[in-house]
């Protein structure tokens, strides 16, 4: 899994398509022709609103699994995607967290129904 590393690649992605579900809201945007197409690439986010460094470093770990576990089938390789943490996220069990990623890569990539 490749990782966005740089706050511009963030702020260009926040401009894409986004799904909030409850434990987590994903916003995905297609790379333009200047970037390899080397598969997705995904950033993570969990803010300090959220708690103390051992729950939101959980929380990180826990996101990464089900992407890890939901990518290889929803996700499309020329597009970058943040997951923007919410709480739910460190209490809502695995399989719940790996469906609603699987339905919302579905949501993101379908047209846009309003531009922002």
């Amino acid at each position: 899994m490749t990782t966005l590393k740089r706050r511009s690649e963030y702020l260009r992605v926040r401009k894409g398509s986004r799904c909030a579900t409850a434990a987590f809201v994903l916003e995905a945007k297609a790379r333009d022709g200047s970037t390899p197409p080397e598969g997705p690439r995904f950033g993570f986010t969990v803010t300090r609103q959220i708690g103390k460094a051992v729950e939101r470093n959980r929380i990180r770990r826990r996101l990464k699994a089900a992407v890890r576990d939901a990518a290889p089938n929803h996700a499309s390789g020329e597009f970058d995607y943040v997951l923007i943490a919410r709480r739910p996220a460190l209490t809502s069990q695995f399989a719940a967290l790996v469906g609603e990623l699987a339905r919302a890569f579905t949501r993101v990539h379908r047209a846009p129904t309003r531009v922002r």
